[in-house]
């Protein structure tokens, strides 16, 4: 895997394209009435904060981790990518700026519903399983410790939330209420069935896919889509299979390839001599960190392309 192939890009400034919204880490430009041009930033976000730094390269590695997976994965469910060059839809002047980190999707009606999918137990997870032995709503065993994995992945939706707001963990009964019985349960479904597929993938791979979030859409005539990004280290927890077992007899987090780096150094992180608040603004990541957290997206897709 080459290093990028561009500078550091923290927000796009497309002028050809009106601007739809700006995301965690996206940035969204209508083209015409039926596409949207995803713009995938080096932003990087943790506990929902925007952190001021980019991260070299991650725009492009994160879109180039999604294309694969969508490729591996198209025989489960449709995705939202056109096939069509994100270049041909800017002005030439522009064409860096998307070069290897956009992709040219069709416009869909997104589900307010965030697709999760645990096989393992871990972060937020392993904390409501401290207090309820159980994970939104779903009870587990008795006796389990930081970073198991579970007898079955489990389902544990989350409600969409504005820019800045923190996703609510809701239960599956909620999201029947939100969106009917027929379309959550076909959601539930297939969202464990691509964990399951990619889970063994990575694994041949030399990686776990701990936990991961997906993303859908209709289209107009009513066929579910996966849209978004898939599968990449900021919607997934990804853990190399060496260290595992260790940190698993130890009860700590494993080593990951996500941005677990980041939010381990946040939480010991100190503005005015008392720990950060999880509010913006964060604190300014030390060039260390910067570095650390790009080598290690960069390992993820060499390993998972390799």
């Amino acid at each position: 895997m080459n290093q990028p192939s561009s500078p550091a890009l923290h927000t796009s400034a497309l002028t050809s394209l009106p601007l739809l919204a700006r995301g965690k880490v996206r940035d969204n430009y209508a083209v015409g009435e039926d596409r949207i041009l995803m713009v995938a930033s080096d932003r990087l976000s943790a506990f929902d904060v925007i952190m001021g730094e980019p991260i070299p390269g991650k725009g492009e590695l994160l879109t180039q981790m999604a294309l694969f997976w969508f490729d591996k994965l198209g025989h489960l469910c449709p995705n939202h990518l056109t096939g069509d060059a994100p270049e041909s839809v800017v002005s030439p002047a522009e064409a860096a700026q998307v070069r290897g980190r956009s992709m040219l999707v069709r416009r869909l009606k997104p589900i307010p519903v965030e697709a999760v999918v645990r096989g393992y137990l871990a972060g937020s997870g392993w904390k409501e399983y401290q207090q309820s032995q159980s994970v939104c709503g779903v009870p587990l065993p008795a006796g389990l410790t930081n970073a198991a994995r579970l007898p079955e992945p489990i389902y544990t939706p989350a409600a969409k939330a504005a820019v800045g707001e923190h996703d609510e963990n809701i239960t599956f009964e909620q999201t029947v209420d939100m969106i009917g019985a027929d379309l959550a349960t076909r959601i539930r479904d297939l969202s464990i069935a691509i964990y399951k597929a990619a889970a063994e993938m990575a694994l041949a791979k030399g990686m776990i896919i701990a936990d991961t979030k997906f993303e859908f859409g209709l289209a107009p005539d009513g066929t579910l889509v996966l849209m978004d990004e898939v599968l990449t280290p900021d919607s997934s927890r990804y853990w190399p299979v060496e260290g595992y077992a260790d940190a698993l007899a130890r009860g700590e987090n494993p080593p990951s390839y996500d941005k677990q780096f980041v939010r381990d150094w946040l939480e010991q992180a100190q503005i005015a001599g008392k720990p950060w608040d999880k509010t913006a603004p964060a604190p300014r990541l030390p060039r260390e960190v910067i570095e650390k957290t790009a080598a290690k997206y960069r390992e993820a897709l060499d390993r998972l392309m390799g």
